[in-house]
């Protein structure tokens, strides 16, 4: 297994033990390969919850750019659901992971069929 493997099944552990959630292999294997290399720099790997700006890049890139959602109040709405459920106080909150939980939260698994 390579590096990318071994990050997907710490995701795919986080999903379970973390969120309460039964991951979808093949759709956390595609959102991973998705988030590019950024799931192996420290920094950019995690989503800081905490801070406004970077809740409105996953908005704006994820979800609008990738996802083709239209901007409105129900975005910032779903991604507070997804880090409530992730916890507040986790520190590291995947990005891929995230992203995960947000693509199925607004339904467009599709995005990566």
């Amino acid at each position: 297994m390579g590096k990318r493997d071994d990050l997907i099944v710490q995701y795919a552990d986080d999903l379970k033990n973390k969120c309460g959630m039964e991951p979808d292999m093949d759709l956390l294997t595609k959102v991973t390969i998705g988030c590019g290399p950024a799931i192996y720099n420290a920094d950019a790997s995690t989503v800081a919850s905490s801070q406004e700006s970077e809740l409105e890049t996953v908005k704006e890139n994820f979800l609008v750019k990738k996802l083709g959602l239209a901007d409105g109040p129900e975005l910032m709405a779903g991604i507070n659901a997804v880090v409530e459920i992730y916890g507040k106080s986790e520190r590291n909150k995947y990005r891929a992971v995230v992203y995960y939980m947000l693509t199925k939260h607004f339904g467009k698994e599709s995005v990566y069929g």
